[in-house]
């Protein structure tokens, strides 16, 4: 980055350079071609001087010519010496306004002379100028290419460094959320087994419970079919003891008759059919006893 600015600032030297050149070079051409011009206008009013003052030299002669071709009176002699005079005068002039007319000329012919040279020296100095630019533009070409190349290579660098560092901070959180999982499965089983431990406790306890409230229902089943056996015993021998006292009273009345004994005994077959409710008092405890003795109800969790 360094090096394009540099080069960027050097490129902008050079620039601010040509233009100053080519602004003197304007400046230098207007000058010249003013120069050019004021020396060509001095030249062509030198020459129409020169030509101005031949014409006069040429009256001036033409005027002596004919004041000599005249009598000679002093005053014409007075006339002729003027007009000589004049004539010498107008030739002299015209002498020197033909000099300065070649002057004027002759430095004309240097200023063009001089001009041309220069145009030619400005485009030889302008062809090089070109090639000093085209070199030094290929120069800062080929340094801003390295300086791009070089960051390029910087840039793939830190990238490949980039890459590597988040490979290692993704095999690390990896590392770490799978240690998490672990350590979160082991917690889950552990509470998972607690949990199973607590409920298979509480189910034993439940188990117990149910097994000890049964055990007691059937005690106290077992006491009531006792109490009821009992009692059907009871009532069964007051029965008997009634039948017996009966028969005996009806064969103390009629006791020289058969009949009367086989009576005496019916009631007996009757007896035979009540101990009924003694079956039925059994057979309800027969029914009761396996519901007591089997497996207890599950306790409500």
């Amino acid at each position: 980055m360094a090096g394009r600015k540099k080069s960027t600032a050097r490129v902008s030297a050079v620039a601010k350079l040509e233009a100053e050149l080519a602004s003197l070079k304007s400046q230098l051409e207007k000058a010249r071609s003013s120069q050019e011009a004021d020396a060509k206008k001095e030249a062509d009013k030198a020459g129409k001087e020169a030509d101005k003052a031949a014409k006069k030299a040429q009256a001036a002669a033409a005027k002596v010519k004919a004041a000599r071709a005249k009598k000679k009176s002093a005053a014409q002699q007075k006339q002729v010496k003027a007009a000589v005079a004049a004539a010498a005068t107008a030739k002299k002039a015209a002498v020197a306004a033909k000099a300065a007319s070649a002057i004027a000329k002759a430095k004309l012919v240097v200023i063009a002379a001089e001009n041309k040279l220069a145009t030619k020296v400005a485009k030889a100095v302008a062809k090089e100028e070109t090639a000093i630019t085209k070199k030094l533009a290929a120069a800062d070409k080929k340094a801003a290419a390295a300086a791009a190349k070089k960051a390029a290579a910087a840039a793939k660098k830190k990238a490949a460094a980039d890459k590597k560092k988040a490979a290692a901070a993704a095999k690390k959180a990896a590392a770490a959320a799978k240690k998490k999982a672990a350590a979160d499965k082991k917690k889950a089983a552990a509470a998972a087994k607690k949990k199973a431990a607590a409920e298979k406790k509480k189910a034993a306890a439940a188990k117990k419970k149910a097994a000890a409230a049964a055990k007691k229902q059937a005690a106290a089943d077992k006491k009531k079919a006792a109490a009821a056996k009992k009692k059907a015993a009871a009532a069964a021998k007051k029965a008997a003891a009634k039948a017996k006292a009966k028969t005996k009273a009806t064969a103390k009345k009629k006791p020289g008759r058969p009949a009367k004994k086989a009576a005496a005994k019916k009631p007996a077959a009757k007896k035979a059919g009540r101990p009924a409710k003694k079956a039925a008092a059994k057979k309800t405890a027969a029914k009761k006893a396996p519901a007591r003795r089997g497996r207890p109800p599950k306790a409500k969790s």
